[in-house]
């Protein structure tokens, strides 16, 4: 399958654009980890659009990433998120995927701080026809820029959720996940698959992770599975 990969402009918003020659009727929006609009995320945007899926991406740091910033340099930015502002953005450009971009149906793909978001996004808006959070960043004690309880508002998501939880995580503990786990859990409405891998680390579909053996088995187990549930989402 031919695809077609840019940068884009959504209103004021800058984005990453990959999907079929044509485009497609199924989209993801996808929101990156700490590296932004990075190699790797365009690498997995180009893998979707592979498979028949208009992939955007939600600039994080609005142009700065892995390609021209240092990790220590972009993590510097994360205190400047603050979630309304923040979710304004990717309303925008799921409007947009659903509208211009004329997918039927979408859902959202996110990793570490992207996962945090993508439930926090489901839980706002039942649009979504699913939800991939990767490690999502649920802290506790939560750092003054979250404004919103992820675990609580994940409550109100009624699409089917993938969750994918790394044991040795030292930025979520097990006790925040298992609370996070009894929230999805106790919804009247929407699957919840948990994916639980023992030994593996926050981050773990990082490939700059994955000298670590625990880490790239990890991510060579889930990411099969993930592309299997975003298939099972198509319009």
């Amino acid at each position: 399958m031919r695809i077609e990969t840019s940068t884009v402009r959504v209103g004021e918003l800058s984005a990453y654009l990959a999907r079929p020659d044509g485009g497609s009727a199924s989209g993801l929006l996808l929101l990156p980890m700490i590296t932004g609009i990075g190699e790797q995320v365009r690498a997995w945007a180009g893998e979707l659009a592979g498979r028949g899926f208009t992939a955007l991406v939600w600039d994080v740091f609005h142009g700065a990433s892995t390609d021209n910033t240092s990790r220590e340099d972009l993590g510097a930015k994360l205190g400047d998120l603050r979630d309304e502002a923040a979710l304004a953005e990717q309303t925008t450009l799921l409007d947009h995927l659903l509208g211009d971009l004329g997918c039927r149906s979408a859902g959202v793909l996110g990793w570490c701080l992207g996962g945090r978001f993508a439930l926090l996004l489901a839980a706002r808006d039942q649009r979504l026809s699913g939800v991939v959070a990767y490690h999502p960043t649920v802290r506790d004690p939560a750092p003054p820029n979250h404004d919103l309880d992820a675990v609580a508002l994940s409550t109100a998501i009624t699409a089917p959720v993938l969750v994918a939880y790394p044991e040795a995580d030292v930025v979520v503990s097990p006790e925040t996940f298992a609370r996070l786990q009894t929230a999805l859990q106790s919804r009247p409405r929407g699957a919840t698959f948990t994916q639980h891998f023992p030994g593996a680390e926050h981050g773990f579909s990082d490939s700059s992770r994955h000298g670590t053996e625990v880490n790239a088995e990890a991510f060579a187990l889930s990411w099969p599975q993930t592309l299997a549930f975003v298939d099972a989402l198509k319009g």
